[in-house]
């Protein structure tokens, strides 16, 4: 036996660094870590149990050497004592790409995950397919597309891209719930700066193409964008912290010293006198979400919208509010797109919904026609219409018109509707308005300007206001700005009894 032994640590040796020495310092060199060395940053201490360290590639002659592993590092562990499954693509073994036998190591931990109802993270820096294997790899990519739906709404799906991510390798990331990429090191693309070159003659770097900066900020690809690759394995963990660990589960709690009863006296100062005026949606919710911190969804894409998660009296809350101080905070296609996405990943992940509105419209122009703003702002109607969580409106300041009616209100299913004093809510802004009702008048009047200004002080004084709204139920009261934090804590803690039936259907048909 103990010549076995000796024999099984060799192999599992030569497992723990399969690739070469060389191909090691490569990869140090440009400030990457190691597959292993990911795992064990990003896992509990201790925790981490492998899948598979013996397996081997069986594509024979077309490729002489049979490193153990074949290239990625599977198994299960914990963060945070919450199990989690993790696969690690090694680059240091053909260059991480994506072979028969890796793909098997991938699909098991994907269908052990959705059996005992845990998150997966894949920590991708791979080269594609691999090109000796032939179709093989393409058919083993579609074994893991097709995980990936299964899973999708079931148990937390997590991509790190942590260095290349090239052709259909994308398309696995690209049906997960969340994207992390770190700037200069991460790259995403389905063709390269060279075959982009040849057949369209345009040039572009690397970074310019396919880098994080570019995904998290132009694309909408990229959910999270960090410096470097431990900063973006905290925060993988950090986000797991608001997720639970499947569907059939609620978020975790989590103390906070922060008081529920506390009164946010600050709030009545950040509302400017002027209604053309902008202020911070994202200092509201700081003033508002327990201990100030908010973690935000795609911090740099689509920025006349602010999404994120927080804590509430110690509960895990997803936050959708308009930003003021982005083109007065307007819906169009990409800010309709980030919301809808954001709120549909709450709704399947029991994560109820805070909406704060500032809204004045849908941004108009003909380039938003042409781009189908019908059609993604209906992507953002349908989310919180088909949502079931606990969702709560409060209206800030502007609520005009369809973008007010999108913004979860009451006729679309909140659960409870607030409104501050400064809310407006009308069809539209008070000087349109009188453009469309008095033209005639404005026409025949003697001094045009003083009789507009008149007009638009009687209509902002019957109209753009909370009241005719109260009056009606369409908001459930108008209070305080101090009193929000403790409405939204009462509020969540009644309706966490929320139970709702949905019809039967194979699933309804979101315009896509």
């Amino acid at each position: 036996m103990s010549e076995r032994l000796a024999d099984l640590a060799e192999r599992r040796a030569a497992a723990v660094q399969p690739g070469s020495q060389r191909s090691v310092d490569r990869q140090h060199d440009k400030g990457k870590l190691l597959a292993r060395e990911r795992i064990e940053y990003l896992l509990d201490p201790g925790s981490f149990h492998e899948l598979d360290m013996l397996a081997r590639h069986r594509a024979g002659e077309a490729l002489p050497e049979r490193p153990y592993t074949d290239g990625v590092i599977t198994g299960w562990g914990t963060v945070d004592g919450r199990k989690v499954f993790v696969f690690s693509q090694d680059f240091t073994v053909f260059g991480g790409a994506l072979g028969e036998v890796f793909a098997e190591k991938i699909h098991k931990v994907m269908d052990l995950a959705l059996s005992v109802g845990a998150p997966v993270i894949g920590l991708n820096d791979g080269a594609g397919a691999r090109i000796q294997e032939g179709v093989v790899s393409l058919a083993s990519y579609g074994g893991i597309f097709h995980r990936n739906v299964k899973a999708s709404g079931v148990t937390p799906q997590i991509s790190v891209i942590l260095g290349p991510c090239a052709g259909g390798a994308v398309y696995s990331p690209a049906m997960t719930d969340f994207i992390f990429m770190v700037d200069e090191t991460s790259h995403m693309f389905i063709t390269g700066p060279d075959v982009v070159k040849t057949v369209t003659g345009e040039e572009v770097t690397l970074e310019e193409l396919g880098g994080a900066r570019s995904h998290g900020s132009k694309s909408g690809v990229a959910t999270f964008v960090g410096a470097d690759e431990k900063s973006v394995l905290d925060d993988v963990r950090y986000l797991l912290s608001f997720l639970p660990s499947n569907n059939l589960e609620e978020p975790p709690m989590f103390g906070s010293d922060d008081d529920p009863d506390r009164s946010c006296p600050g709030l009545a100062d950040m509302i400017p006198a002027s209604p053309n005026q902008p202020y911070d949606m994202k200092q509201v919710i700081a003033e508002v979400v327990d201990d100030g911190d908010f973690f935000e969804y795609f911090p740099g894409w689509a920025g006349s919208i602010v999404c994120g998660f927080a804590r509430l009296g110690g509960r895990s809350v997803g936050i959708v509010g308009n930003q003021p101080m982005v083109m007065a905070g307007v819906l169009d296609i990409e800010s309709s797109e980030k919301a809808a996405r954001f709120v549909r990943t709450c709704d399947a992940f029991n994560v109820p919904l805070v909406t704060f509105v500032d809204v004045p419209g849908f941004l108009p122009g003909v380039d938003q026609e042409y781009g189908g703003i019908i059609r993604h702002g209906a992507k953002l109607l349908y989310a919180y219409c088909e949502s079931t969580v606990p969702r709560i409106q409060i209206i800030t300041r502007k609520a005009y018109g369809g973008a007010y009616v999108v913004m979860n209100s009451k006729s679309i299913g909140a659960d409870l509707a607030f409104a501050w004093p400064s809310a407006e809510l009308a069809v539209m802004g008070s000087q349109g308005a009188v453009e469309i009702l008095y033209r005639r008048e404005l026409a025949d009047a003697a001094d045009p300007a003083a009789r507009r200004a008149e007009l638009i002080d009687e209509y902002t004084e019957r109209f753009a206001n909370p009241y005719a709204a109260a009056e009606r139920g369409y908001v459930d009261d108008v209070i305080d700005p101090a009193e929000t934090r403790r409405k939204l804590i009462a509020g969540l803690e009644m309706l966490s009894s929320k139970r709702e039936e949905l019809p039967k259907r194979k699933h309804g048909n979101i315009p896509l």
